[in-house]
């Protein structure tokens, strides 16, 4: 079968291409760029951006154990109404994804459910308890990239010193949540005026600081690939910027919510935007922009984190954090960053595929797009405005984003050739 995506502007940061142009996609694979064909089915693109399909280095599937919020074929598909046709699983599941049994379950439920590619990560220590390692060599040889404790840090300098060497053996990477827990114990929120004033206890930008510091100096001693998650301070990308000039293979990520929002958006108490590590102040925000468009952030990663309704419909401080982001993560940067012209539109596809393809090893995604290469696309409008508003294809409707008005919005997702996403409607 051959499909034509006609006219639609064709961004490719693996190519350097931003063009008006065709792409031809048959048997799951792009047939050619440039030039149209006999006998395709063709999909108008006019007025769409056509990119690499989206990439996601940080989701919460929640699957096995917590199937109320999330399972692995809800949550994909909601990573393709979202433009994502690659996304990475995060390992604190119940059972912990800390054996080749765990990682196998949430592989083979990505591949049943086919809406986009399942990427577990496995966790760096066995139970998540910061205790003694997985069995790192057996988990990276079964195809595993990233290991993280994710919602977890590792507290133990050594036993991370440990995880590096183990993990660069094997080129894989760490993936660190950076949270010193004793400077963050019993925090609600950023540490500053606004917790003052809203009487709840904060989290001070040191808890993150502090680890972003001893995981680099690690990285250096050892060697070792550190990837670092969901940063939220302006010290901390100041750190990254300075172990980049000297050469150093670490890489950053940081999410649509520590873009945009800030401390004093929690006026309201709403528990949506109760999120770990909390959102900080402005000047930390805009911190964060300004290292993602100069690179020394690589990725924006959405860190889905659904939760039940009863889980969040408690007061602040009993209301777990977390937030879901996968079908409005390319409508927030859009609408935030883009479209005020702080971040080019091509850095943006950069951001959300190329690089995190990059980084979780995805081989088939990010581009090139190119004869020969796997059909993992997404199509999306730059000016389609919806209200952020339930149904969700997500089980959870914890949105930090919930009654906004974004601009963008996904028409079309094709993974391996397949449309899972066809005029905004998933086909599975």
């Amino acid at each position: 079968m051959k499909t034509l995506l006609r006219g639609g502007r064709l961004i490719d940061p693996a190519s350097g291409r931003d063009a008006v142009t065709d792409v031809l996609v048959e048997d799951g694979s792009v047939a050619a760029v440039g030039e149209g064909a006999r006998g395709a089915t063709v999909i108008d693109c006019d007025g769409l951006v056509v990119a690499p399909g989206l990439v996601d280095l940080h989701t919460h599937l929640r699957e096995p154990g917590r199937e109320d919020k999330e399972t692995v074929e809800t949550g994909s598909r909601a990573a393709a109404l979202g433009g994502f046709t690659a996304i990475a699983a995060m390992a604190n599941t119940d059972p912990v994804a800390d054996s080749l049994s765990v990682v196998q379950e949430v592989r083979h439920l990505g591949e049943r459910a086919g809406l986009c590619e399942v990427h577990p990560v496995a966790a760096i220590t066995r139970g998540l308890a910061g205790e003694s390692l997985t069995e790192i060599g057996e988990l990276a040889a079964s195809g595993v990239r990233l290991f993280s404790d994710d919602g977890k840090c590792v507290q133990r300098t050594r036993l991370l010193r440990m995880a590096l060497e183990y993990a660069k053996a094997f080129d894989a990477v760490i993936a660190e949540h950076c949270e010193e827990d004793s400077l963050a114990e019993g925090g609600q929120m950023h540490e500053g005026y606004h917790s003052s004033v809203l009487g709840l206890p904060g989290v001070p930008s040191a808890a993150e600081e502090v680890v972003v510091a001893r995981d680099l100096m690690m990285a250096r001693l050892t060697g070792g690939r550190l990837h670092l998650c969901h940063l939220s301070g302006a010290g901390s990308v100041e750190l990254v910027r300075r172990a980049k000039a000297e050469g150093m293979a670490v890489t950053a990520e940081v999410t649509p919510h520590h873009l945009t929002l800030t401390d004093e958006d929690l006026a309201g108490y709403d528990t949506n935007l109760k999120v770990n590590p909390p959102v900080r102040s402005a000047e930390d925000r805009d911190a964060l922009r300004a290292g993602l468009a100069d690179g020394t952030i690589d990725a924006v990663a959405t860190d889905h984190a659904p939760h039940a309704v009863e889980d969040k419909e408690q007061e602040f401080d009993h209301a777990p954090p977390g937030t879901i982001g996968l079908e409005t993560a390319l409508a927030v940067i859009l609408t935030e960053l883009v479209r005020p012209g702080g971040l080019p539109l091509a850095r943006a596809v950069e951001a959300m595929s190329t690089a995190p393809a990059r980084i979780l090893g995805a081989a088939d995604h990010g581009g090139p797009v190119e004869p020969g290469r796997p059909a993992n696309l997404v199509a999306f409008d730059p000016e389609a405005e919806w209200v952020v508003e339930p149904p969700f294809a997500s089980r959870s409707r914890n949105s930090a984003f919930m009654g906004r008005t974004l601009r963008g919005r996904v028409v079309h997702t094709m993974y391996r050739g397949d449309l899972v996403v066809h005029e905004g409607k998933a086909q599975r």
